[in-house]
């Protein structure tokens, strides 16, 4: 298990948060980052992932601190060429988390809600930047797509819902791609489902 309280990583390789300090980590916008290139690109140094999000080292050293003490990465010394080189992958697969969860610990959910702000506006932004964007490459622009839809759902169903959703995009998310020399880009996809009046 990862140093911080939580449920251990399911089958699928996501994590359940249980405590404030992981929340916290997630709730800022160079960590997230953080997180995503590892996401994205696998294990990095510090000295990498600096590069890749356009920090100083110093503060990418920092922040893998403050993820590491979440429990939401760890060191692969494997992948050390040499004892001075610290390289970092993701702790698990992923994570989540429920507010129901730790109701009664105000500082949790206040993290909670300051992770789930952070990732909405990261989504807004990333939305906004592609469409910014779209018409430079036609063919992306005509792949991409979104959608929205009205249900009439009992909670139980929209968690059904969510878990058919979530298995289609770990299945892609975790497939190995395929070495046939097409050029593949990193490509962000999100839902959301949640009660709502016209």
């Amino acid at each position: 298990m990862s140093p911080t309280a939580g449920t251990p990583a399911g089958r699928d390789g996501v994590r359940t948060l249980t405590e404030a300090k992981a929340l916290s980590a997630l709730a800022h916008p160079l960590r997230a980052r953080i997180m995503d290139a590892l996401k994205v690109d696998g294990p990095s140094t510090a000295s990498g992932l600096a590069a890749r999000t356009g920090q100083a080292v110093g503060s990418a050293s920092h922040h893998l601190k403050v993820l590491a003490e979440g429990g939401l990465v760890v060191e692969a010394p494997e992948l050390a060429k040499d004892r001075r080189e610290r390289w970092w992958r993701l702790a698990d697969a992923g994570t989540r988390w429920s507010r129901e969860e730790f109701a009664g610990d105000t500082a949790a959910v206040a993290a909670a809600q300051a992770a789930e702000a952070l990732t909405l506006h990261r989504q807004i932004a990333r939305v906004h930047a592609w469409m910014a964007t779209a018409e430079e490459d036609p063919e992306w622009d005509s792949a991409a797509f979104a959608t929205a839809n009205w249900m009439r759902l009992t909670p139980d169903e929209l968690r059904e819902v969510a878990d058919e959703l979530v298995e289609v995009l770990v299945r892609w998310g975790r497939r190995p791609v395929p070495d046939d020399g097409l050029d593949r880009e990193p490509v962000y996809v999100f839902a959301r489902g949640f009660p709502a009046q016209p």
